[in-house]
């Protein structure tokens, strides 16, 4: 399985896929660990200066509103 997340205003997408040649779906409701790789992948971007830092803090923001009870590092 494959997936991918892409942002699109101010929200983000994310997409799934069973195999290299497979099409490429949306999920409706993606779970907490695709998010916090998200996150993961969103802070190390940020730090290379590829992102802007506010994306970190709205891409917790957005965590946070969907799960309350994550807790991130």
């Amino acid at each position: 399985m494959e997936f991918y997340a892409q942002h699109v205003g101010d929200r983000w997408i994310f997409y799934h896929r069973e195999r290299r040649v497979g099409i490429w779906t949306e999920m409706e409701h993606p779970p907490l660990e695709d998010w916090l790789e998200l996150l993961d992948s969103i802070r190390r971007r940020a730090a290379r200066r590829l992102l802007r830092p506010e994306e970190v803090d709205r891409v917790a923001k957005r965590i946070h509103e969907l799960f309350p009870e994550a807790e991130l590092e």
